[in-house]
């Protein structure tokens, strides 16, 4: 018994706090891959969360009838990465002043977003935005959400880790989806 205790212990002291951070930057396929290549990031889950469908089917979010966005759910470990961190893979994976679009895909169900989970990530998401819109950077203003973390629908297994799961077609849609090229003229300079 004494060791049972001593070892639950031991778990309780080695267990980490983890958050999590949740953002919507159109095809969910291509936000998923850059935070999974971060240090400190501990899974990453799509999905659809935002609107209105309880239990939305991909067919559903995808014909934009259900208010849903796509959407990548990350757990992180802040001791290894900050919030802040992750916002800026966000912002170098979007192009936020398009509501309702990303790159080829066009709806409410692409719209850029970031949903917070706390009132901590919604001033740093707040702040992040105004000093990129105030960096000359976009001919636009920026036009990215941010909202209320809501209930979030996992999506069907196929879409998880599609981007390791079907490499070619993942870099075929990429590629043709124009979001590379755009990405790499606006942030080519850093």
């Amino acid at each position: 018994m004494i060791f049972g205790i001593a070892l639950g212990i031991v778990k309780m002291a080695n267990a980490r706090e983890l958050e999590k951070a949740t953002f919507a930057g159109g095809c969910f396929w291509c936000m998923e891959q850059p935070f999974d290549e971060l240090d400190g990031v501990v899974s990453t889950t799509v999905g659809y969360t935002g609107g209105y469908r309880e239990n939305p089917t991909y067919q559903e979010v995808s014909a934009g009838t259900t208010g849903h966005a796509e959407s990548v759910v990350v757990v992180y470990d802040p001791a290894r990465i900050s919030y802040s961190d992750l916002l800026d893979v966000f912002w170098r994976n979007i192009n936020p002043t398009t509501p309702d679009r990303q790159f080829v895909d066009v709806g409410s169900q692409y719209r850029p977003a970031i949903f917070y989970h706390n009132e901590e990530q919604k001033r740093l998401a707040e702040e992040s935005r105004d000093r990129l819109d105030k960096s000359g950077r976009y001919d636009s203003p920026i036009m990215t959400e941010i909202v209320p973390a809501a209930t979030f629908y996992e999506a069907e297994e196929y879409h998880q880790d599609y981007y390791r799961k079907n490499p070619i077609r993942y870099k075929f849609y990429r590629r043709g989806s124009g979001r590379d090229k755009y990405l790499n003229r606006i942030w080519n300079k850093e």
